[in-house]
């Protein structure tokens, strides 16, 4: 049976009233502004600095010797750029020698981490119902990765796809998402929940113990994909303490935020492709249908832009591999299964016309070279910035 989806997306933390329940929004604070392509906000990245500080660490200097201001760390609401981030945990797991750095800040995220959407989870009345929100929604605080939920015959999959290129430390990224995601389903189905199996894209690390002990579950490298497998029975669970007047609340300002998210059809897109390919045949009609248009229209708006549906495919089976080939172990033959090649001479034909190289080659690449000048990266505060404008995502519709 083929996998059904749930629509891809992202979220964001907004201060309490000191007279509100926990968790409720206050309708007199604005907003945060409306994301960017390619930029996170802070979030649960906050904890990367009493993390630092645990293993002994500055975190001023970490955080500086990345490129970063750290003062952008002192609000969740705070915007850096997806590729930063990733630089940042890089060398993070450098400077604490933590293979596992990503999951232990992940372990430290929850409902709360993602805000307004985090309650729209927390009272929703179904589990299923819950993630189908987070999925749509998750494009709020996130515009560089995004979360995917597959439901195939009597299992179920929570994953994770970063679709933004080149990002550095893109494992320890994915370990930290795998860790706030196990987190997010023990609040909605219970402390004691664990999932049948955990599938991680990267090399099986040298002490596989940390990873076993938080998940209580087998975890399995060198997958294709980032995600937490179940039962999909768990999809009907009744969330205890679910509120129908408290989503209410959380609904009506997350109706607010995505009136001004701004992503543009093309983003929707680009997210789409990246979370689609490895467990669906993309094709143009299916994602056309997708994006609410004929695939006539979405062919004309790519021809406009310059580009093409195949070539936008190609992209993500570039990136995609790209990320399989760096951060795990596994052979050509399964890369080229999972980005839908029949056979691994055809993926390594395409590979070579992507990079100019074989897979072998630009894997062998990928070893640790001498060290670069660190760059310097734009971050955002949140009270310095003005709530932007954006018109609501959705390719123009065509005339008669």
């Amino acid at each position: 049976m083929s996998p059904s989806r749930f629509p891809a997306s992202d979220p964001i933390l907004v201060p309490l009233h000191p007279h509100q329940p926990a968790g409720i929004p206050s309708s007199n604070r604005t907003p945060p502004p409306a994301l960017a392509s390619g930029v996170v906000r802070i979030g649960v990245t906050k904890e990367i600095v009493p993390l630092l500080r645990e293993f002994g660490a500055d975190p001023d200097a970490v955080i500086r010797q990345a490129g970063l201001d750290p003062r952008l760390f002192d609000d969740a609401n705070n915007v850096i750029p997806y590729a930063a981030l990733g630089h940042l945990v890089a060398r993070c797991v450098a400077r604490t020698r933590c293979p596992h750095f990503g999951l232990l800040v992940g372990q430290r995220g929850s409902l709360s981490t993602i805000g307004p959407t985090g309650g729209l989870l927390q009272f929703s009345p179904s589990v299923g119902e819950a993630l189908s929100a987070l999925v749509e929604h998750m494009h709020l605080h996130n515009r560089g990765a995004a979360p995917t939920l597959t439901v195939s015959g009597e299992v179920a999959m929570l994953g994770f796809a970063i679709y933004q290129p080149e990002v550095e430390g893109a494992e320890q990224i994915l370990d930290g998402a795998m860790a706030v995601g196990m987190n997010m389903m023990r609040a909605l189905c219970g402390s004691d929940w664990v999932p049948d199996e955990v599938l991680l894209p990267r090399r099986a690390p040298a002490d596989p113990a940390p990873y076993r002990r938080f998940f209580r579950a087998p975890v399995r490298f060198d997958q294709e994909v980032a995600a937490l497998v179940f039962p999909v029975r768990w999809l009907e669970h009744r969330i205890a303490g679910a509120d129908p007047i408290f989503r209410e609340v959380f609904e009506a300002r997350v109706r607010e935020l995505e009136a001004t998210a701004g992503d543009g059809w093309k983003e929707d897109l680009r997210r789409l492709l990246r979370t689609e390919l490895l467990t669906n045949r993309c094709s143009a009609e299916t994602v056309a249908d997708r994006l609410a248009v004929h695939s006539r229209t979405l062919s004309r708006h790519l021809r406009a832009d310059g580009t093409s549906f195949r070539r936008l495919i190609d992209e993500a089976r570039f990136e995609i591999a790209r990320q399989l080939l760096a951060n795990g172990t596994a052979p050509l033959v399964e890369i080229a299964a999972a980005l839908g090649y029949s056979e691994a001479s055809a993926f390594t034909r395409a590979f070579r016309r992507w990079s100019g190289r074989t897979p072998t080659a630009w894997r062998a690449e990928q070893r640790p070279v001498q060290a670069a000048p660190e760059p310097r990266w734009e971050g955002r505060l949140s009270e310095n910035v003005r709530r932007p404008s954006f018109p609501v995502r959705r390719i123009p519709a065509e005339r008669a």
